[in-house]
């Protein structure tokens, strides 16, 4: 089936939306709240977002001056940078840019390749790409105000994404890619199944699929997650595992982040 930007624009519309429901009921000091992310508060979170979805409209829009200035930015300096800014103007600041982004990329065609920090990609997997971040740092957010998001089939995308990575995971770590396949096969929220790569793979990754975007987004330690990795392959992979761009994360710690109890948004 080929891709539909409108379908993956829809989709970063509505996991925008659930980020934006957690957003709006903070007051100044709950967007100063420290997030699981080492030095990183509410407010540097969407900064991040809303930062990098500006980088994402010129790539697609005025690449030349993309190119010009290409050098990827310290995502802590972006940070330290906009902490004079208030919440609710980071917020007017992110809705803007995510409306940008969403009506620059929504009419594109979906193999249009456009530069990035690293090599060019399509603007297919620059928007699902957004999808991803989004997604991650809104569970940052959850996490800090105690909600549990419902998952959603949006996992997907992030998923895919993190099956992709593999091999990023790996020279992000400076080490050598394997070649050993791997298969992953997910509990989807709906009740159906995803997978990736072939049924007779010896090594394998399985379980719910919000738990799998937990661990390649390092949001969660795999060892608290009900993921089943089977072979030494794979699990070495699971240990390093990382779907977004930037150096080797850190992850985070075993049960360094109590679960939510209250509910959420889909």
């Amino acid at each position: 089936m080929p891709v539909s930007m409108s379908d993956l624009a829809d989709d970063l519309a509505a996991e925008s939306a659930v980020l934006r429901a957690l957003l709006v009921p903070l007051d100044e000091a709950g967007w100063r709240q420290p997030t699981p992310a080492a030095g990183w508060s509410v407010l540097d979170q969407v900064t991040h977002l809303a930062y990098f979805d500006d980088v994402a409209v010129q790539s697609a829009l005025d690449p030349d001056a993309f190119r010009a200035g290409q050098a990827p930015p310290d995502p802590d300096g972006v940070a330290a940078a906009n902490r004079g800014r208030s919440g609710a103007e980071v917020l007017a600041w992110f809705d803007d840019a995510r409306a940008r982004l969403l009506a620059a990329f929504r009419p594109l065609d979906p193999a249009l390749r456009v530069p990035w920090y690293g090599p060019p990609m399509s603007v297919a997997s620059s928007l699902t790409a957004r999808i991803m971040e989004t997604w991650a740092h809104g569970q940052d957010v959850a996490d800090t105000v105690g909600v549990r998001r419902e998952p959603t089939a949006r996992l997907r995308h992030v998923a895919h994404i993190g099956v992709g990575a593999r091999s990023f995971s790996y020279v992000v770590n400076d080490l050598a890619p394997p070649t050993t396949p791997i298969r992953v096969e997910l509990a989807a929220p709906d009740g159906g199944s995803w997978s990736w790569g072939s049924t007779d793979a010896e090594n394998q990754v399985t379980g719910p699929a919000l738990d799998f975007c937990l661990a390649v987004t390092q949001r969660r330690h795999p060892a608290d997650l009900a993921l089943q990795v089977t072979g030494p392959v794979a699990t070495e992979w699971m240990g390093i595992a990382q779907a977004y761009a930037g150096a080797a994360g850190t992850g985070r710690a075993r049960k360094e982040w109590a679960e939510p109890r209250t509910g959420g948004a889909a």
